[in-house]
């Protein structure tokens, strides 16, 4: 995100030379010599892919740079299970890259410097970060001449600059380039041939009408029907593909929590308890933000008011009662004890609709010097005297206005009373405070503006409060003992039969993982950010115990109860996934044995006492259907409900997804002929479906043939 940090915060100008000379050096380089540029070196590697090495340094840049974009976007540093998942997604998009770049070399494809500049010469698909450099702020449009100047002027920049822009700006535009090409061949491959439109086309037309007798499994005890581990075995060799599963550990814990005490939170309590009659004793508003800094209070002093409809506090009714100057609490309030003083009160707008100028004396990223204070004071004021001799509004706000989030609606905001904190204060408090039809110049951190208030709506009464608080913390004697008690087991348990001994007699509770916990993972089952045990884990033995680990606010001590290894799982871990279909295709026999192999409908509807039952009678039966009204889906009946051979004789029973089925075909049907229009619809409908299909599968099949190792686990 440097690039585009730089772009924001030095404009156009200063960037030129950096990005011309990148494109430049990018020109120059082999075609082949820059797909290597993006995964090779000569560091380690978190992995490879059909044995080309993805770096880690190339890693970590791309791990940083997004990072860095997800707190530009949210305003939060990442942190926990976030710093895990773009972790993930990043390796994901490196493997997704090397896979597509192999494919490109293979088929020729090429990114030529002619595309590269028609790419950046485009408002529609340059990158965004040109665009918002280059977009004249008036006219609103992509300056390409001054794109043009910047390109033949950059020539001198080297280093991290250009390394930057060619990994931020020009790989990801020949990539996704590269991307369009390859995906328009795909998608251009998808054909349907006339026959085959033809039967897909009759298909939907035609529609059964059937009788059916539905035998539920559920009819069936589950008691009386014993699934073995051979059966899930068998089952499983049956079902290789659908079943194999990647190595790993299942793994259980115990965790002692490093939470407050009882005795934490009593003398939490008593500590605000003794500030009470000191707060209150605070005269001004000066005392009480000093008090509360004198006390390290967790909440900041604010001078802003609230409306009580934002006061999120469950005691809120008897707070906003105080009389001035007096003090509630303490209260409980999100693992703080509270205090709440009453400083002032009044009636504000839940929502103000203003307009305004900035004649701006900083530039708001760098917070530069842009123009000398006096000079923007008398600018402001001229500009308020004009308007007031009559000069439109807009035409003022085009012409001096520094604001360009408001320059393309005549200045105008609408601010709810929620987002007073979020403004500078002297803008705030002009808006909030005055009343509607106030004109004036106002002074704040950002230069100069010109204000007017246009309208305020919904007045409610709003309190400026001070809050003492105090979070709850556990102790260090509190922290001591169960970091103590976590190493004792951790110190007394060697295998698994002594860890349990232990759990049983101190009366812990063993936590199991449910699933296989993999190499890269960083949970255990409900334990987040739990990756340092995982590591553990994958260099430990069956049955050994770990030492304690501090994980949030717990220490745990964790044992490998099981090394999984790669394909088929065991049946004790197959269990929960197979266990209720192996149970239905045993009920499957039994129901079909009882019925015979050549049933009638009432000898099938005699023998569990099932009505028959019809379906399809309102054409909606088509060989198409994902499910059948009035019994869901069932795609074996479905096909069945199509062979000509049950029109003259009833089915032998059919084992479906949830009932055994006997059916006979009572009759045939077509549906009439759509419009020319509506047809010539569906036929496009048809091919853009399958079109999308081949969109979301073909990476899905190159991922699937390609040779992915994986060692991220190496080095995070």
């Amino acid at each position: 995100m440097q690039i585009i940090q730089n772009i924001r915060d030095k404009g156009a100008a200063i960037v030129i030379a950096v990005i011309a000379l990148s494109l430049i050096g990018f020109i120059l380089m082999d075609a082949k010599q820059g797909s290597n540029r993006m995964f090779s070196g000569a560091n380690s590697s978190v992995g490879k892919v059909n044995g080309q090495a993805i770096d880690n340094t190339a890693f970590a840049k791309r791990l940083k740079e997004t990072e860095d974009q997800e707190e530009q976007q949210t305003g939060h540093a990442v942190s926990g299970d976030q710093v895990y998942e773009l972790r993930e997604n990043v390796w994901n998009q490196m493997v997704k890259e090397n896979v597509l770049l192999s494919e490109f070399d293979k088929l020729g494809l090429t990114f030529s410097p002619k595309e590269l500049v028609t790419i950046l010469y485009s408002s529609e698909d340059a990158p965004a970060a040109l665009r918002q450099a280059f977009t004249d702020k008036n006219t609103g449009q992509y300056d390409v001449a001054k794109v043009q100047q910047w390109w033949a002027e950059a020539k001198k920049s080297k280093g991290l600059q250009r390394e930057s822009l060619e990994s931020q700006i020009i790989d990801p535009i020949k990539m996704n380039a590269l991307f369009v090409k390859y995906s328009s061949l795909i998608a251009a491959s998808a054909y349907i041939p006339t026959w085959m439109k033809q039967k897909q086309n009759a298909e939907n037309k035609t529609f059964a009408s059937i009788s059916y007798v539905a035998v539920p499994y559920n009819l069936i005890n589950d008691s009386s029907e014993v699934v073995t581990d051979q059966d899930i075995t068998d089952y499983l060799q049956k079902n290789k593909e659908k079943y194999k599963q990647d190595g790993g550990r299942k793994m259980a814990y115990v965790a002692f929590s490093g939470n407050p005490s009882a005795t934490d939170t009593a003398k939490t309590l008593q500590s605000v308890s003794d500030l009470k009659s000191a707060f209150a004793a605070t005269t001004t508003d000066t005392s009480a933000q000093l008090f509360l800094e004198r006390n390290i209070s967790t909440t900041d002093f604010s001078d802003a008011y609230t409306v009580k409809s934002n006061l999120s506090m469950l005691p809120k009714d008897s707070i906003t009662t105080l009389p001035l100057g007096k003090v509630y609490g303490p209260y409980e309030d999100r693992g703080n004890f509270v205090l709440a003083k009453m400083l002032a009160t009044r009636v504000l707008p839940d929502s103000v609709k203003c307009r305004h100028i900035l004649i701006a004396t900083v530039d708001p990223q760098s917070q530069q010097p842009t123009l000398d204070d006096s000079v923007a004071h008398k600018r402001a004021d001229s500009i308020a005297a004009a308007i007031q001799g009559g000069a439109d509004f807009n035409e003022m706000v085009l012409k001096y206005s520094d604001d360009p989030g408001s320059k393309d609606k005549k200045g105008e905001y609408t601010f709810t009373a929620d987002q007073f904190t979020g403004l500078t204060r002297e803008f705030a408090e002009t808006i909030f405070y005055g009343k509607t039809g106030d004109k004036k110049v106002v002074h704040t951190q950002l230069g100069w503006h010109y204000i007017e208030v246009l309208d305020q709506k919904d007045f409610e009464p709003a309190y400026k409060i001070a809050y003492m608080s105090r979070q709850v913390l556990a102790s260090d004697e509190t922290t001591t003992a169960a970091s103590t008690a976590a190493t004792k087991l951790s110190g007394e348990a060697k295998d698994q039969q002594s860890f349990n001994a232990y759990v049983a007699k101190n009366g812990l509770t063993e936590i199991n993982s449910n699933s296989v916990v993999g190499e890269n993972d960083f949970q255990i089952g409900n334990l987040q950010d739990a990756r340092q045990v995982v590591k553990w884990a994958f260099g430990a033995k069956e049955g050994e115990v770990s030492d304690a680990f501090s994980v949030g606010d717990q220490f745990v001590v964790a044992i490998v109860t099981k090394i999984v290894p790669e394909g088929l799982p065991d049946a004790a871990t197959a269990r929960p996934m197979v266990e209720n279909i192996i149970r239905n295709n045993k009920k499957a026999d039994e129901i079909i044995k009882k019925l015979g192999s050549s049933p009638t409908l009432q000898s099938a509807s005699a023998a569990y006492g099932r009505p028959i039952a019809t379906a399809g009678a309102d054409s909606s039966l088509t060989f198409a259907s994902q499910i059948i009204n009035g019994v869901g889906q069932e795609p074996q009946l479905i096909g069945a409900s199509f062979n000509k051979a049950y029109q003259t004789a009833v089915s032998a029973p059919i084992a479906g997804l949830n009932a055994v089925y006997v059916i006979k075909i009572n009759s045939f049907g077509t549906k009439p002929d759509d419009a020319p229009e509506v047809a010539a619809q569906q036929a496009l409908d048809q091919m853009r479906t399958l079109m999308q299909q081949k969109s979301y599968e073909w990476f899905d099949g190159l991922k699937k043939a390609a040779t992915i190792k994986d060692e991220r686990s190496k080095i995070y």
